[in-house]
């Protein structure tokens, strides 16, 4: 059975090394989520820690309302 999950695949980016503290069931719930992504692509587990970056990226970048801020912000204003 294949899954449909908001994130399929982790892109080979150069990172940005951050320092975070999650709580523990945020991080089960990442181990969780790479588990399920191995099953559907038949590999390995990605570390949850990868699924971070990803996931907050898509997330951002379904936010209408952030959307529009950051463009808005982007337009140079006329008066």
């Amino acid at each position: 059975m294949t899954t449909k999950l908001k994130l399929s695949a982790i892109p080979d980016d150069k990172p940005v090394k951050l320092s975070i503290e999650l709580p523990a069931d945020v991080h089960r719930d990442l181990v969780a989520y790479a588990e399920v992504m191995s099953r559907d692509s038949g590999g390995t587990s990605p570390e949850p820690a990868r699924l971070i970056g990803p996931m907050v990226q898509r997330f951002m970048a379904t936010d209408r309302a952030f959307a529009r801020l950051r463009k808005s912000s982007r337009t140079p204003h006329q008066s």
